[in-house]
C-alpha cells in the first residue's frame, strides 16, 4: 500500500472560503463594468465567458485551456474578442481584487500548510485550470498564502484539461511524477473534487463550503473541516 507524500488541495471553497454562487456573480459584475464602455453587453459577455469555460472543461487535452476558451470567445465575438484581449488582463491585475469581498479567508489555512509542508508533504494546488495565471496568483494571496507555499499551482495557460475530467488529475501527476496512490486531494465539489477516486487517489471533502449540485452521495467519503482532515490525514 503506497503512503501519502503529497497533498492535492483545490482553492476556492477549499482553501480559500467562500459562497461560489455570490462569488461568481460579483466577480461577473466587476468584469462587466470594466468591459461595457469597450461595446460589450452585460448579458452577452457573461454567456460568452460561461461558452467559453464549457470548452476548457470539455477540452480533451489537444491545447491549453487557454486556446480552448479563446477559440471560443472569439468566435462569439470576431470582431473585439482578440482587439480587447489585454483590457481582460487588466481587469484580472486589478479590478479582479475587489471580488475578495466575497470571500472569507480562515487564518487556519496558512498554519495548516506551513505545518503540514514541515512535516515533509509535497503541496500542490490542484484548483480548476479554468482562470488565468493571475487570477490564480490573486487567490491564493487572498487564501493568506504564497505561490511558494505549492511545488505546483494549475492554470488555464499551463493545463490542458480541467475538472470534472479524471484526466485533469492524471496530468498533474504526470507533471509532478507521483503516482496517484500516493495522493490525498481535498475539495469542496462532491462532483469536481472527489472525481480524484477514478485514479487510484485517496481524497477528502471539505465540508464548511460545500458544493454538490447532483446530489452525489457523499456519505461513505472521509470528510469535514480542516481539524479533521489533519485527524485524517494522520490515520493514513
Amino acid at each position: 500500500m503506497s503512503k501519502i507524500t503529497t497533498l492535492f488541495f483545490d482553492l476556492d471553497g477549499t482553501l480559500l472560503p467562500m459562497d461560489q454562487d455570490e462569488f461568481v456573480e460579483g466577480y461577473f459584475k466587476y468584469l462587466a463594468k470594466k468591459m461595457v464602455p469597450l461595446g460589450y453587453d452585460p448579458k452577452e459577455l457573461i454567456a460568452a465567458v460561461w461558452t467559453g469555460t464549457k470548452s476548457m472543461v470539455l477540452n480533451d487535452g489537444s491545447r491549453s485551456n487557454e486556446e480552448a476558451f479563446w477559440e471560443k470567445f472569439d468566435s462569439i465575438f470576431p470582431e473585439t474578442g482578440k482587439r480587447d484581449r489585454e483590457k481582460f488582463d487588466e481587469f484580472y491585475a486589478t479590478d479582479f481584487d475587489k471580488a475578495i469581498d466575497y470571500c472569507q479567508p480562515s487564518a487556519y489555512v496558512p498554519e495548516m500548510i506551513a505545518r503540514l509542508k514541515e512535516k515533509g508533504y509535497r503541496i500542490v494546488l490542484a484548483t480548476n485550470p479554468i482562470f488565468p495565471k493571475i487570477a490564480t496568483m490573486k487567490r491564493i494571496a487572498w487564501a493568506g498564502l504564497k505561490p511558494e507555499d505549492f511545488e505546483f499551482v494549475t492554470y488555464y495557460e499551463n493545463f490542458n484539461y480541467a475538472k470534472p475530467n479524471p484526466k485533469y488529475y492524471e496530468e498533474l501527476c504526470q507533471r509532478i511524477g507521483v503516482k496517484p496512490e500516493e495522493v490525498l486531494m481535498a475539495g469542496n465539489d462532491a462532483e469536481e473534487d472527489l472525481i480524484a477516486e477514478k485514479t487510484g487517489m485517496k481524497v477528502f471533502l471539505v465540508s464548511d463550503c460545500i458544493l454538490n449540485k447532483k446530489n452525489i452521495d457523499v456519505a461513505n467519503y472521509p470528510q469535514g473541516s480542516f481539524p479533521e482532515y489533519e485527524q485524517y490525514l494522520a490515520t493514513l
